[in-house]
């Protein structure tokens, strides 16, 4: 990867740092990718179970290391903070990981070190990336630097399963004024699509009837939503998509009686509301007596390209690698649909796909270096704004 001019004296200072940071980031990196943080049972004073909890300690406390003030919210959510004021900045990661599936050439949560590459669970997904945020923000308080306003490293505990965790966080501390995600792709998404779950139910005795409009109008058709009339498109986000099928057996609400279900996950482009989607799929399920319900629904996250905050973090990615940094939009879904004021940012470089939920997962120093680089001068230029 090429790097691009860096001539400013400040950017120059904060980079100096992040060097002389790399073997601490490594070391952290390493220690946190051992702890096994896949979501499990809940029991007193770990909500998502003791690994995450375990993970969220020992994050909190590398931070009180490098000499942040910490906060921990029972172990749903905790941060690191460098500055005084009421408003802030943030960027928001997680430390809990997917299941480690099979597959791995070593333990999964061995965090090995081969050629340059830690391989483990959660290293890109999002215990690497987030650490960069840290350590960026370790950089900047080395060189010295004072921030019109505070910066948060926010560390989430249910990102994969649920934002529970942001929920509690959003229900005792405002949202930021400025941010980014480090848990998409480069550079920097001005957009996400929206992202919705769909129900489609009938009784018993509607089963014939019920698996005929199953098939025809999603297993038999294109993803597109084409057959039910929602195929909208859009030249910046693309095509909708539907996935993630799932046929189970319900309880109706209101008669206790069982009910076949279908659920589906539409990925679905802006310009469009999820209320007219709901029209026409209700209207063709209505057709044959069944019901179409919502139930969950994600609205798009659109912020102008030219936005400060949008152009603080192009800039950032630009001056590091070199590389063209005109913002992008996403089929993906992160804390930037429930956090307001934020936007995904990294770590993934053009080119770089199914790494994070596959076997082997990986990330490589110097791509873990890079990100710190970025991460270090957009975290600057936003506490500046």
């Amino acid at each position: 990867m090429g790097y691009g001019t860096i001539e400013n004296e400040s950017d120059k200072k904060i980079l100096d740092c992040i060097d002389r940071l790399k073997d601490r980031l490594i070391s952290s990196v390493l220690e946190l990718v051992r702890i096994d943080s896949v979501e499990r049972e809940a029991c007193d004073g770990a909500p998502f179970g003791t690994g995450v909890k375990r993970a969220l300690e020992f994050a909190l406390d590398i931070s009180g290391q490098l000499g942040f003030d910490t906060m921990n919210f029972d172990h749903y959510m905790g941060y690191a903070q460098y500055g005084i004021g009421e408003d802030y900045v943030c960027a928001i990661g997680h430390v809990d990981v997917v299941p480690a599936g099979e597959g791995w050439r070593q333990p999964p949560f061995s965090g090995y070190l081969e050629n340059g590459v830690i391989y483990s669970r959660g290293v890109l997904d999002n215990k690497g990336p987030i650490m960069a945020c840290l350590y960026g923000l370790a950089a900047i308080k080395e060189a010295g630097f004072a921030l019109k306003n505070p910066v948060r490293i926010i560390f989430g505990c249910d990102e994969e399963s649920g934002f529970e965790d942001l929920k509690y966080y959003l229900s005792k501390e405002k949202p930021p004024l400025y941010g980014f995600t480090p848990d998409c792709k480069y550079p920097v998404v001005y957009s996400e699509r929206g992202r919705a779950v769909v129900r489609i139910t009938g009784s018993m005795e509607q089963l014939e009837t019920f698996f005929e409009f199953v098939n025809k109008y999603f297993i038999g058709a294109r993803n597109t939503g084409d057959r039910l009339g929602i195929d909208f498109c859009h030249e910046e986000y693309g095509m909708m998509e539907m996935r993630g099928y799932k046929l189970s057996v319900v309880t109706d609400s209101l008669c206790g009686g069982r009910q076949a279900a279908f659920d589906v996950t539409l990925s679905y482009p802006g310009g469009v509301t999820i209320e007219e989607i709901m029209k026409r799929i209700g209207g063709k399920a209505g057709e044959e007596g069944l019901k179409a319900e919502l139930i969950q629904n994600f609205d798009p996250v659109v912020f102008p390209k030219d936005t400060p905050m949008v152009k603080a973090m192009q800039e950032s990615y630009e001056l590091v690698t070199g590389m063209d940094g005109t913002p992008v939009t996403t089929t993906g879904g992160t804390y930037a649909k429930a956090m307001p004021g934020i936007v995904p940012f990294g770590p993934s470089f053009p080119g770089q796909k199914g790494i994070s939920h596959n076997p082997n997962e990986w990330m490589s120093v110097e791509d873990l270096m890079t990100n710190a680089k970025i991460y270090a001068l957009a975290l600057y230029r936003l506490g500046q704004l």
